[in-house]
């Protein structure tokens, strides 16, 4: 095993378990739409080869809620986060691949906008600040290569 996958495994333990927080969204550049309560946990399944995501919370007063599989795989060495929500991502499941950063990981992922239009991506940055607070970052990036922050989930360690 590659020094960088024990790594990524003790990251991905210092995950596991029960987070409340607030997530931000915003639907254009430095225009904030929403603000609300999210809450979600982290488990290992799959022999623990695999880290399941659930959340709950709401976006405009209309209950949200999403799954996200992460892994490191072990052959390429790179992250990987398959995403499903029923807001965001409610009519494919996006795929996004990545490195590792300093105190977490990022993945950059593409998602389909229209028929017959270029798609657009999305990157997403998971940041471990202590044991007790992690930040999710998502943004936006047009076809152009232009990012925005679209999603900010800051979660504390609940349990």
């Amino acid at each position: 095993m590659a020094d960088g996958e024990q790594d990524a495994v003790f990251e991905f333990d210092r995950l596991i378990g029960f987070w409340k927080g607030t997530c931000r969204t915003w639907f254009e550049p430095e225009k904030l739409a929403d603000t609300s309560n999210i809450e979600g946990r982290f488990e290992h399944v799959i022999n623990d080869k695999f880290v399941r995501h659930r959340y709950t919370g709401s976006l405009k007063g209309k209950e949200r809620s999403g799954e996200e599989t992460l892994m490191l795989n072990r052959i390429t060495g790179k992250y990987e986060v398959a995403w499903m929500d029923s807001f965001h991502m409610n009519y494919a499941i996006m795929i996004s691949t990545g490195e590792g950063t300093e105190r977490g990981f990022s993945v950059l992922g593409e998602y389909d906008v229209g028929g017959g239009q270029p798609r657009w991506g999305w990157r997403t940055e998971y940041v471990l600040r202590s044991d007790r607070r992690l930040v999710i970052q998502s943004y936006n990036r047009t076809p152009e290569g232009e990012e925005a922050l679209a999603i900010e989930i800051d979660y504390a360690r609940a349990e």
